[in-house]
């Protein structure tokens, strides 16, 4: 799920909204670098509402941060050294899959391309986990994944209060739930080192720009889908058709 606030992004719109747009911005979190200069400034003008840049950000900011922790959690429910921190796994596995089912809806109805990787830095956070094991991982796992979602609710916040988008408006409030059950889950395996997440979650990364952005997804490329497990325990969202 973020130190630095803006990427570059792709929004096309067209059909229903009768226009198509050129390349535009990914949005802000631990990972991803935020680049549009006018949030304010309306993109698009769909049935559900305006569509700001700052709406459009956000739901390719939700993407981006299930591609790295879905994966994250999928491990951390194999080699988690404690019952709380495999529990903790699985709540990330269902929580993103449902909530990334939520945003490709959103993002499909609203013309917005999205990303298939992650930013190189959450790759990186990947990289890292997937390097590390027993209690070293355990801590890491809980620290990194509570300072991430602990900045994605300021966003979320900003971005359910001022969108006129229903559909942003919707996703926001799933994106809310989500991100607060992934916070209490890290926060119950006991290991979450408040210092450094807080430190995570304020200090610039120091990073170019390239290395803060999700790669564009390739053109014919299979969109990724991350898939539910079999006993999933989170309700359908509202958003998805």
């Amino acid at each position: 799920m973020l130190v630095s606030r803006k990427a570059a992004g792709t929004l096309f719109v067209g059909g229903a909204l009768g226009m198509t747009l050129g390349s535009l911005l990914y949005p802000a979190m631990l990972g991803v670098q935020k680049v549009s200069s006018a949030p304010e400034r309306v993109v698009a003008t769909p049935a559900t509402g305006p569509l700001t840049e700052a709406d459009r950000d956000f739901v390719v900011e939700v993407r981006s941060a299930g591609l790295w922790e879905y994966p994250v959690g999928q491990k951390a429910s194999k080699k988690g050294t404690t019952k709380a921190v495999r529990d903790a796994g699985k709540q990330l596995v269902d929580g993103d899959a449902s909530l990334d089912a939520a945003c490709r809806d959103v993002a499909d109805q609203l013309g917005i391309t999205l990303p298939n990787q992650p930013s190189p830095q959450q790759q990186s956070f990947e990289t890292r986990l997937n390097a590390e094991s027993g209690k070293q991982f355990d801590t890491d796992l809980a620290t990194t994944v509570r300072a991430t979602n602990g900045q994605f609710l300021t966003t979320i916040a900003s971005v359910r209060t001022t969108t006129r988008n229903s559909l942003v408006r919707a996703l926001a409030d799933q994106a809310n739930d989500t991100v607060l059950d992934h916070i209490t889950a890290m926060e119950k395996t006991g290991l979450v080192d408040f210092a450094q997440a807080l430190a995570q979650e304020t200090t610039s990364p120091g990073l170019p720009a390239q290395s803060l952005t999700p790669p564009p997804a390739v053109a014919g490329q299979p969109q990724v889908v991350l898939t539910p497990p079999a006993n999933s325990t989170v309700s359908p969202s509202p958003t998805a058709g």
